[in-house]
Order: structure tokens, then C-alpha cells, then sequence
């Protein structure tokens, strides 16, 4: 690990000969046509038409690592010494398509950009460490490849990817967002901030002590959050829904439901009753505008509407908390 951070046991760049920079040159190429491979698979069923632009550009680095194993072969034979981008200290490091999922749009065309921007500045000093001509001309060719006018992710999404089609991938990400987290989440939001609002503030009312108020109210959200997740996960693999992971989309639920209790349940840690009462009722206000907003904004439910129905519910099961409480 302290290797890995401070650079022990590594080369440095500049102690490489020739034929090891080729070789590094090789291998990083074929690690970057792997990356794009994997990119275009991760993004096949949802968006073929941006995968064929990562098709094409793992072929483009097939065609670089062929060029440079040909240049290898002519001036130091057939064997390549294995060298990787780990090896050496300072060199841009690649992340593995699982560190950056879930693949969307933007973040792979963004990291594809970027993987051409350090690979043409690579090649720009492997050129400078070369006194053959035909390897630096070779070196040279790949830089201006890799830092062309626009980069090759960006080209061929204008073959591939035209405006219209763009849009639609962008609105087909944003609708599974919608469905693996966003919907989800606002579920136990809603569940956790107006299901908790009863049983919290009829403790509060019927004890007046803050302390088993907070005990309630901690207990009615990590039990709600912990069923709502379950639940969640349990009753659909989304497979035929189309809605996401399960595991996700549990996390999300049950997250976001002991969030949404613990809003107003936090305030009785304070030991004056009507101090925290009087803040666990503004939280519940912010709750159930953020709630409406929320559907407003992602659901596309009309804002007066969402209001109505969230404030006016929240108010009434809040009204009920208070009426048991003084009983």
C-alpha cells in the first residue's frame, strides 16, 4: 500500500531505455482498448449507440499497439519486456470500469477524454527520450493522434451519437436515475419523515421528557428504515421493471426513511421540551416542502398539488401525534 502512495520500489520515468518505453507504450495501449471494451459492454443494453463509439475506440487502440509492437519487433526483437504503468513513478494510473459504474453518459466520455489528454502527453516525452527517427516519428504520430483538434471520443460520438439520439440516452439515464434512486428514495423520505411524525410526537406530548422522546423516535427510524430497505429490495430483483439494482434501490429506501425520521426525532437530544418541540416542528416543515419539492422536481408532479398533499397529510398525522399525546 505505502508503495502504491509514495512511489517505493518504482521507476522513474526518465531511467527507462528505448525499448522500455516502447514496451510501456504497448502495454498501456492494450490496457486502454480493455477499458474501452468494457465501457462499451457496460453500456451496450442501455445505450448501443454511444457502446459502438467505444467499440471503435478500442479499436483505434488496437491499431497503435499493433504500429508500436512493429517498431519493437525491427529495432529490439520479438521479446517485449514487461513493463506496466504501475511500474512506474509518477505514470497516469487507469481506473477499472467497476470504480467508475454506474457507467453513465457523461462520466465515460469524460473519462475517455481524459485518458487521450495523459496519453498524449505521455507520447510527447517518449518522443524526447528517442534518438530513432522512425520510433520518434511513430511517437510523434500518436501524440497528435491522441491530442487531435477534437478527441476521438467526441469524433466518433458525432458519427455514432448524433443530437438526437444524444438526447434520448440522456433521457433514458435520467429516467433509470429516476427509478433506481430518486423514486425509491422519496418513498422512505415520505414514509420515514410522516410515518414517525405520530409516535414521536405523542411520546413527546405524553412524556414531556425529551430524552424517551429521542429513544422513540430513534427506534421508529432505524425500524422503518430498516423494513422500507428490505422491503424495497425483497419485492422486486428489477429484472422485468427495469428499475435497477435491488440492492441500490434498498439502500436508497431504507437510507432515506431513517433520515427522514431522525429529522425531527435529533431536536429532543436538547433537554428544554419546548425548545426542542418548537425545532423538531420547523424540521418538520422543511421536511415536507423538501418532499414536494422533491416530486415537483424529479416526478413531475404539479407543485400545488404535491404541496397539498404532503403538507396537508404531514399536518394531519402531526395534529394526530398531538391529540394522542394529550389523551
Amino acid at each position: 500500500m505505502l508503495s502504491r502512495v509514495f512511489g517505493f520500489g518504482r521507476r522513474s520515468f526518465s531511467s527507462l531505455s528505448e525499448q522500455e518505453i516502447l514496451a510501456l507504450a504497448i502495454s498501456s495501449e492494450e490496457d486502454d482498448g480493455r477499458i474501452y471494451r468494457a465501457y462499451a459492454d457496460g453500456l451496450r443494453d442501455a445505450f448501443p449507440q454511444s457502446a459502438k463509439v467505444f467499440d471503435d475506440m478500442a479499436d483505434e487502440e488496437d491499431r497503435h499497439r499493433a504500429a508500436l509492437i512493429r517498431v519493437h519487433q525491427e529495432r529490439f526483437g520479438e521479446r517485449i519486456p514487461l513493463i506496466r504503468r504501475e511500474h512506474v513513478r509518477g505514470y497516469y494510473e487507469r481506473k477499472p470500469d467497476w470504480l467508475v459504474r454506474p457507467l453513465g453518459i457523461d462520466k465515460v466520455r469524460g473519462q475517455a477524454e481524459a485518458m487521450e489528454d495523459q496519453a498524449h502527453r505521455f507520447y510527447l516525452e517518449a518522443s524526447k527520450r528517442t534518438a530513432d527517427a522512425s520510433t520518434r516519428k511513430l511517437l510523434g504520430d500518436l501524440a497528435a493522434v491522441e491530442k487531435s483538434h477534437e478527441s476521438l471520443a467526441r469524433r466518433l460520438g458525432l458519427e455514432h451519437v448524433p443530437e438526437s439520439v444524444r438526447e434520448e440516452e440522456t433521457a433514458s439515464e435520467r429516467k433509470q436515475f429516476i427509478l433506481t434512486y430518486v423514486q425509491p428514495g422519496l418513498a422512505g423520505l415520505m414514509d420515514g419523515s410522516v410515518s414517525t411524525l405520530a409516535p414521536i410526537f405523542a411520546a413527546a406530548f405524553a412524556t414531556g421528557d425529551t430524552w424517551q422522546t429521542f429513544l422513540v423516535g430513534l427506534s421508529a427510524s432505524v425500524g422503518a428504515g430498516i423494513s422500507m430497505g428490505f422491503t424495497e429490495a425483497a419485492h422486486d430483483d428489477g429484472k422485468l421493471s427495469g428499475r435497477g439494482s435491488p440492492v441500490k434501490r434498498g439502500l436508497a429506501s431504507g437510507i432515506m426513511t431513517a433520515v427522514g425520521g431522525l429529522g425531527h426525532a435529533l431536536p429532543y437530544l436538547i433537554p428544554h421540551f419546548w425548545t426542542a418541540t418548537g425545532i423538531a416542528g420547523a424540521v418538520v416543515f422543511v421536511e415536507l416542502w423538501a418532499i414536494a419539492y422533491i416530486q415537483n422536481r424529479y416526478m413531475e408532479t404539479p407543485f400545488l398539488r404535491a404541496a397539498l398533499q404532503v403538507v396537508l397529510g404531514g399536518s394531519l398525522v402531526l395534529a394526530a401525534g398531538v391529540l394522542i399525546g394529550n389523551a
